[in-house]
């Protein structure tokens, strides 16, 4: 167990890791909290150093810089821990919006945890929630799933997964890859109502809603998709039970499994629920899962 007191004064402890909200497109959106944290940190963490340097400089911020991404993070990680075990204050940024979200920062903190490292949110932008806000669609419950996978058949799995879930859906996607996942929406999902928001707080800022088929309309016919998009999709608000039903049906067994275990269930209650769906002994199913 470890009760974190954030600003308690001398608490005896090594450093303190400062998780800092950076702009996701305008400058003038960074805090005054977060240039105050940038400029006193012993330490900056950046997930690319190149772009979090054009941020420095434009705001005069002389500190130290490293860098903390997917490629070197178990390195990095290391390096890090021990300089807060030493008594440094260290920043941790990501290319845009808050960090640890869809990007390697997740793991960093959780190691800073373990070892007792107080952990300090310095909150800001942040390009899922800007989004939904300004979409149009249910606010109230929302799921963000971050990106979606890469290829056709597990990309097609998660949809099945998600698709009867009533609460508003948020991803991140790619320019070149937003229509290809649109389209495997609409044939999983349906005609669903849908927000693409891209270049969030710049110049070219765009919000496209509308129903699936329309978007996918609308993107056909742009000679070059660009921009990083959030992707805001309506939750299934149908009630079909036949859906609810059968929302296994395309997946492999190991995968129906952890749709249950990402739903809340343990493993073990997983694990029988779909053997329970597919009508099959529990055994068979507990051996796909576990490999044997």
């Amino acid at each position: 167990m470890f009760v974190q007191s954030s600003f308690a004064g001398n608490r005896g402890v090594a450093g303190e890791l400062y998780l800092v909200a950076t702009p996701i497109g305008n400058l003038g959106d960074i805090t005054v909290r977060a240039l105050e944290i940038l400029k006193s940190v012993d330490i900056i963490a950046a997930e690319d150093t190149r772009q979090t340097r054009k941020l420095l400089n434009h705001f005069e911020i002389d500190t130290r810089l490293v860098s903390h991404h997917e490629h070197n993070k178990e390195a990095s990680s290391k390096g890090i821990i021990q300089w807060l075990k030493e008594g440094k204050k260290l920043a941790l940024v990501s290319d845009a919006g808050m960090p640890a979200i869809s990007d390697p920062g997740y793991e960093l903190v959780r190691v800073a945890i373990q070892h007792e490292i107080p952990v300090i949110t310095i909150p800001g932008p942040n390009a899922a929630l800007s989004a939904l806000i300004a979409s149009g669609l249910p606010t109230d419950k929302f799921i963000f799933l971050g990106f979606l996978p890469r290829d056709k058949k597990p990309l097609r799995e998660e949809l099945n997964r998600i698709k009867v879930y009533p609460e508003t859906l948020l991803f991140y996607e790619a320019p070149h890859r937003v229509l290809k996942m649109i389209k495997e929406v609409h044939e999983v999902m349906g005609n669903r109502q849908i927000v693409l928001a891209r270049e969030l707080t710049k110049k070219y800022e765009e919000y496209i809603r509308g129903s699936v088929e329309e978007v996918i309309g609308y993107l056909e016919q742009q000679d070059q998709v660009r921009g990083e998009f959030t992707v805001i999709i309506e939750g299934n608000l149908g009630g079909d039970e036949e859906v609810m039903a059968e929302w296994w049906q395309e997946l492999e067994p190991v995968a129906h499994v952890e749709g249950y275990i990402q739903q809340g269930l343990t493993s073990k209650e997983a694990i029988k629920k779909a053997a329970e769906d597919r009508k099959v002994p529990k055994r068979d199913i507990y051996n796909l899962y576990h490999g044997e």
